[in-house]
């Protein structure tokens, strides 16, 4: 298992459809992708946890993931959310 922190940038302003679009992000990867941030954690995989996650700009969020593939899931989930 590895964790990664982020601070979310304006994901509304990069993408068009960005619930959508990070959900297709974690759905590329076999391991286990759970996004937390306060009491809240919800599978990245997931559209309505997506949408009542809601990350937004300056939220602070934990990406865990969990399988063969969990680095380079992690990398990726990390360069949708701050945007680079």
């Amino acid at each position: 298992m590895s964790e990664k922190k982020v601070i979310v940038s304006n994901v509304a302003k990069e993408y068009s459809n960005p619930i959508a679009e990070l959900v297709q992000v974690a759905c590329q990867f076999d391991s286990d992708i759970c996004l937390e941030s306060g009491d809240a954690r919800i599978n990245a995989k997931s559209i309505m946890g997506i949408m009542a996650f809601n990350p937004s700009k300056g939220m602070s969020v934990n990406i865990v993931a969990n399988g063969t593939d969990e680095q380079e899931a992690l990398n990726a989930m990390e360069r949708f959310l701050a945007c680079q």
